[in-house]
């Protein structure tokens, strides 16, 4: 049950992402060319909600659903590999035109040329896994 609940659940972010434009190849290389707001304000409304839900989280001991507190751990942040990552995804990101989650609606909507973006985005997580222990984290 709980993964049909995520399927529909999924299903209607795919929806409204198409319908909100997010998803859009033209809408993600405007905001690279810094030629659009669009993008900024959609991605900068998703920091605020996680940071207010992050915040409620903490709060007020919010349960999962098989009734455990949520525990959000503070850890010591690791600039360089943060740079290195971020570095990696946004050149995929720009390169191909999508982020890797929305892939999988683009799909769904028809524009199947990003098989080949999935696919090669699972191969490079099999290279991080074969090189993760040589790596800063």
């Amino acid at each position: 049950m709980r993964n049909f609940i995520a399927l529909i659940l999924g299903t209607l972010l795919g929806i409204i992402f198409m319908k909100a434009e997010v998803l859009s190849w033209f809408r993600i290389q405007e905001m690279f060319a810094f030629q659009s707001f669009h993008m900024y304000g959609i991605i900068g409304s998703a920091v605020a909600v996680g940071a207010l839900s992050v915040w409620i989280i903490r709060k007020m001991g919010v349960k999962s659903i098989e009734g455990n507190v949520i525990e959000l751990k503070d850890k010591a942040p690791n600039y360089k590999s943060a740079y290195i990552g971020g570095t990696i995804f946004g050149l995929g990101w720009a390169m191909t035109g999508a982020c890797p989650g929305p892939m999988y609606a683009l799909i769904g909507s028809g524009t199947t040329v990003f098989i080949v973006s999935i696919v090669t985005g699972i191969l490079g997580v099999l290279v991080y896994a074969a090189l993760r222990p040589k790596l800063p984290h």
